[in-house]
């Protein structure tokens, strides 16, 4: 009775020993580089210098455009399926909003006044898209039906970034803050034609840098070892991007009063504008 109590002692503890040991393999993969990379989880958003309204002498705010498809700008892009740490600018927004760490503001207005749900964000996002089918095990039946289209990250092809552009007299510095980002999808008719860009929602940027702060840009020069984080790019401008309003009485797009090569003209008209003012700051 003791040698039976005996073997089946060690065959629970020889089994124990097992699943603990395939438990440690399921934690503990292989590591995906020649080193643990750790760095990223711990880096912290360089904090905002303060600022007081009477050192405040000028500002200038504008909305930009950033096209993804532009060969500087398509680290934002991808890739388009997550590969470990490695995430679209779109997918780490969603992912955020999903988590609970950003949120996400109706793109009716980019004041940041109605917040949104995520559930209810994206059964908004959410498309109908109509198509003409043939039947199965007729097809010389046809007939039309509406499907319904989940929202992709990788449908997002343009951001628009709000700004605030300001001169500070304490520091004797020109410096810009991002407000808000606010992802763009493309926009098709019934018939297939494009209708242009139409915004998704706009995000409060001040909010989300801790998020952007762990979150990393593919590096073109550098690869893992110039480690860029989200943070980076937009602090130190590293995107390309045009104007496509500045604030104005009318309270108007470039897009409302000029078409083609006129609207080209007046968005450089309108950052080469914050520069000049850069540039008559100072006299030698």
């Amino acid at each position: 009775m003791k040698r039976i109590v005996f073997i089946a002692f060690v065959a629970v503890l020889v089994t124990g020993v097992r699943l603990t040991s395939f438990a440690q393999v399921l934690e503990a993969p292989p590591r995906d580089g020649v080193y643990d990379r750790t760095v990223i989880t711990q880096v912290q958003p360089i904090p905002y210098p303060y600022l007081r309204e009477a050192d405040i002498t000028w500002t200038k705010r504008v909305w930009r455009v950033i096209d993804m498809r532009e060969k500087m700008n398509q680290p934002f892009y991808f890739p388009e399926t997550p590969q470990n740490q490695w995430k679209s600018f779109m997918q780490i927004i969603l992912d955020g909003m999903k988590e609970g760490t950003i949120q996400a503001y109706s793109a009716e207005t980019d004041l940041f006044l109605v917040p949104l749900a995520h559930k209810d964000l994206m059964d908004q996002l959410e498309t109908k898209q109509k198509l003409h089918l043939k039947r199965p095990d007729n097809p010389d039946i046809e007939f039309d039906t509406v499907i319904s289209k989940i929202f992709n990250a990788s449908d997002v092809k343009q951001l628009r970034v709000k700004e605030d552009w300001y001169f500070d007299k304490q520091r004797s510095v020109l410096e810009v803050r991002i407000l808000g980002i606010c992802p763009m999808m493309e926009s098709f008719a019934e018939d297939g034609t494009t209708r242009g860009y139409k915004p998704l929602f706009w995000i409060y940027f001040p909010d989300c840098r801790n998020l952007f702060a762990r979150s990393e840009q593919f590096n073109l020069r550098n690869g893992v070892a110039g480690r860029l984080t989200y943070d980076d790019v937009f602090m130190k401008r590293i995107f390309s991007s045009y104007v496509y309003k500045e604030e104005n009485v009318y309270d108007r797009q470039i897009s409302d009063y000029a078409t083609g090569v006129d609207a080209l003209l007046e968005s450089e008209r309108a950052k080469n504008k914050i520069l000049e003012f850069e540039s008559s700051l100072w006299e030698y």
